[in-house]
């Protein structure tokens, strides 16, 4: 796989981190389809038609959705904690929290999860986040040579290693996807 930047100045910081660890990856953009406008005549978007971030990445790129990951931050035991689940399914927040040492989880404020990772929603990456929390990456991806996670950005994915995410995000692998 071919390293490429993902346009502009330094890309983006998820891209950044991935260049300077000298991973291969590869990034791949599509037309993000914003959300209407209300009352302002705009036509319907991935929102009327009931598709995900994730799903509309994974259609726009003609690729299956159990490839693309989507990044959640969940709060488990009062620590913010990032699980990156296939936007096919599910986070299930028991497995994360037992997953990540805790008794509970539960899905965190979107505002700390933006103030946290340095993304907006929808964008959030798993990589190059402002503050690195504790990250677990869904046992599913390792059934793919490579996955898509978002690069940063609304529009803009990562194609990398499964291996290559685990160790730049030291994640713990383990099933916390449910169908």
């Amino acid at each position: 796989m071919a390293k490429k930047r993902a346009g502009g100045a330094g890309g983006t910081p998820a891209t950044v981190a991935l260049e300077k660890a000298g991973v291969p990856f590869t990034v791949h953009s599509y037309t993000h389809d914003p959300p209407p406008e209300q009352g302002l005549g705009v036509p319907p978007s991935r929102f009327a038609r009931g598709l995900s971030y994730g799903e509309e990445a994974a259609k726009a790129l003609g690729t299956s959705p159990e490839r693309v990951f989507k990044t959640l931050v969940a709060d488990v035991d009062g620590a913010l904690t990032v699980a990156v689940v296939p936007v096919a399914g599910s986070l299930d927040l028991k497995a994360l929290a037992a997953a990540a040492g805790g008794k509970r989880a539960a899905m965190a404020d979107p505002a700390a999860a933006e103030r946290s990772s340095g993304y907006v929603l929808g964008g959030i990456s798993p990589l190059g986040q402002r503050k690195a929390l504790p990250t677990v990456l869904d046992s599913s991806a390792e059934g793919f040579e490579t996955v898509f996670v978002s690069a940063g950005r609304r529009g803009l994915e990562v194609e990398l290693a499964p291996a290559d995410l685990r160790a730049l995000t030291s994640a713990v692998s383990a099933p916390i996807a449910r169908a």
